[in-house]
């Protein structure tokens, strides 16, 4: 384990401390966390068996895990979409990968975004959950560059267990998530 996974692991641990004036938490347990952390992208109607390989591929370097296939549950015929295609990839990261990837993507890969000002605190939903959408794939230090025109998008899930989006919120910031003001 790295020292800034510690770090972001033990921001994890002094968030009781820090919440529990602002939210009048009594115990430890009833501190939000990070559960999980789902990373998503469609492949829509790429019939490239190898532009599917190579998402599966940077996807895999990117989290360090394994991709799931996400396939369509019903058929669409105005899309020419069939049950049972693949239409996307998953991926769920928790323990570990999931504090690892935290930190490479909030002092590695966010700060690389072009013109980045911060999260936007809309992206929190009212069940505590972020979602952020990144157009580009090549701001994580896994993806090589001299491959950019086979450049995807995908979409990032974080899952706290924050009951509303003001704790939520509070949360990510002490973790150290850029939210806007």
């Amino acid at each position: 384990m790295n020292t800034a996974t510690k770090n972001t692991k033990n921001k994890q641990k002094e968030a009781f401390s820090q919440l529990k004036s602002k939210f009048g938490y009594k115990n430890v347990m009833q501190t939000p966390n990070v559960v999980k952390v789902v990373i998503s992208t469609g492949v829509g109607k790429i019939d490239d068996k190898q532009k599917r390989e190579l998402i599966q591929d940077r996807l895999a370097k990117i989290t360090g895990q394994k991709v799931a296939p996400r396939q369509a549950k019903k058929s669409i015929a105005s899309f020419k979409l069939r049950a049972g295609d693949v239409i996307g990839y998953q991926v769920t990261l928790r323990g570990e990968r999931m504090w690892t990837f935290l930190d490479k993507l909030i002092h590695i890969a966010l700060p690389q975004t072009r013109d980045f000002q911060g999260l936007n605190k809309s992206a929190i939903d009212e069940l505590g959950n972020i979602t952020l959408g990144i157009r580009e794939h090549t701001i994580f230090p896994e993806t090589t560059d001299e491959e950019l025109r086979d450049v995807f998008g995908l979409s990032i899930s974080i899952v706290t267990t924050a009951t509303t989006k003001v704790e939520a919120e509070s949360l990510l910031r002490h973790l150290g998530l850029p939210l806007k003001n």
